[in-house]
């Protein structure tokens, strides 16, 4: 096995350049998804599209470095990268179509505090939230996501064109790309291989007059961040599918600290690895709270860096350095976003629809860990069911409120539920959990 260059090594600029480069790459498409999704479901401008991307860019940089570095109890201390949750994404559509970006950022901070408070009780967390249950809510996710880029890969909700033929083939010729360069790349190509189908469908696109640049000609050169410039707004309807969210984000979190550690050659049991598990979700947390404040959704741990950790055997925080530093100043150029804004949908919707695929198999990798068992199995299958029940037909639980509609008490507490019913992830997560709790665990032998 070859030799991890640790934590601590000093490494030169030009080899923590090149690795952190890597990172960046392995990263960048799951940083801007998010808010090209949330801006086109939206109905947002391509400059506001344009500063939601650049604002996750630059609440990944500052998050990323507060992770890597620690400072005292905040942060896992290892080469851990941050950017946008997708676990949040049918959240925050769901709550931007019932109070717009602004309610979107006002969940994000009034419940990080979950976060941050069950990073004091890891114990607990990975008891209450073993593999069956989060793997299941994360494939949930995935599955309910491949209706959004399906859409996008037909030209989007509301589009004259939409499912011409022209769409329909720019989005397949994206997600070809991409299973060839999966299929015949060799390391850090196969990693990015999203990435490549994404410029190669832009290019095209480019190519075939697709692209307005007018957007990217407007852009300001630099930009400083600018703090709640959507507002906050908060509605307590929609609070418990967004605890739910935080609490699948922690255990996403102990898994990739995890992992982190174990490719960088630390210790994955004891007094140490604790505290990093410890530290990274409440840098997750707090994270999450600088995120809102500055734009951008939830932040949390990707798991892509330790892919590159592994191809490049580097595991040096000063490429975590590297990292932070480059986000940072890509989200502080508004003509970067610009150009990524200005993305046709049918080349977004071909990468992302292969994107949250992947997410969804990534839950049933974790379901299936140790094996399947029929325990698991019948987790798993009544999960999906509610889960998808709802997010398919949420109009199922649409007069649920009217049962107590001469009671004002109970008509707002039957309307909370409602929002609950209606969101797939607040169910599935529910149902998971509930269901771990209550089956009896099979016997071993």
């Amino acid at each position: 096995m070859a030799r991890i260059i640790s934590l601590d090594e000093k490494i030169s600029p030009g080899v923590a350049f090149a690795c952190g480069l890597q990172h960046v790459l392995a990263m960048f498409v799951g940083i801007i998804t998010p808010p090209l999704i949330i801006g086109g479901a939206l109905g947002l401008t391509s400059g506001d599209t344009a500063f939601l991307v650049s604002m996750a860019l630059f609440t990944s940089g500052v998050t990323t470095f507060v992770q890597v570095r620690r400072f005292g109890a905040v942060g896992s201390g290892l080469l851990s990268v941050q950017g946008t949750s997708f676990t949040f994404v049918p959240l925050a559509l769901e709550a931007g179509r019932g109070g717009g970006i602004s309610l979107i950022l006002g969940l994000t901070i009034l419940c990080a505090p979950v976060e941050i408070v069950l990073s004091r009780f890891i114990g607990l967390v990975r008891k209450l939230f073993p593999p069956v249950v989060t793997g299941s809510v994360i494939m949930l996710i995935g599955i309910s996501l491949i209706r959004v880029g399906m859409l996008d890969l037909a030209g989007g909700v509301g589009a004259d064109d939409f499912g011409s033929f022209g769409n329909l083939g720019m989005g397949f010729f994206v997600m070809a790309v991409i299973v060839l360069v999966s299929l015949f790349g060799h390391g850090f190509f196969r990693m990015v291989s999203i990435a490549i189908g994404l410029i190669s469908g832009y290019l095209l696109a480019a190519l075939l007059g697709w692209i307005d640049f007018t957007p990217v000609g407007q852009a300001e050169i630099f930009t400083f961040p600018m703090p709640l410039h959507f507002g906050l707004d908060f509605n307590i309807l929609y609070l418990l599918p967004w605890i739910v969210g935080y609490a699948v984000t922690s255990i996403e979190t102990i898994g990739d600290v995890t992992a982190t550690s174990a490719v960088s050659g630390e210790p994955v049991k004891g007094s140490v690895y604790i505290k990093r598990l410890q530290g990274g979700v409440l840098a997750d947390g707090l994270g999450s709270v600088f995120a809102g404040l500055f734009n951008a959704m939830p932040n949390t741990t990707f798991s892509q860096n330790n892919g590159v950790i592994k191809l490049t055997g580097v595991a040096s925080r000063r490429a975590g350095f590297v990292v932070a530093i480059l986000l940072t100043i890509l989200g502080l150029f508004p003509q970067i976003a610009a150009f990524v804004s200005v993305m046709p949908k049918p080349v977004l919707g071909g990468a992302t629809i292969v994107l949250f695929a992947t997410v969804a198999v990534a839950g049933l990798r974790l379901v299936i860990t140790d094996g399947l068992t029929p325990r698991k199995e019948l987790i798993l299958a009544i999960t999906l069911a509610f889960g998808l029940g709802a997010t398919m037909v949420p109009e199922a639980f649409s007069n649920f409120d009217s049962f107590g509609a001469d009671n004002p008490l109970l008509h707002g507490i039957l309307g909370s539920i409602k929002v609950v019913l209606q969101s797939g992830i607040a169910v599935a997560g529910i149902t998971a959990t509930t269901l771990n709790l209550l089956l009896p665990e099979e016997k071993s032998g």
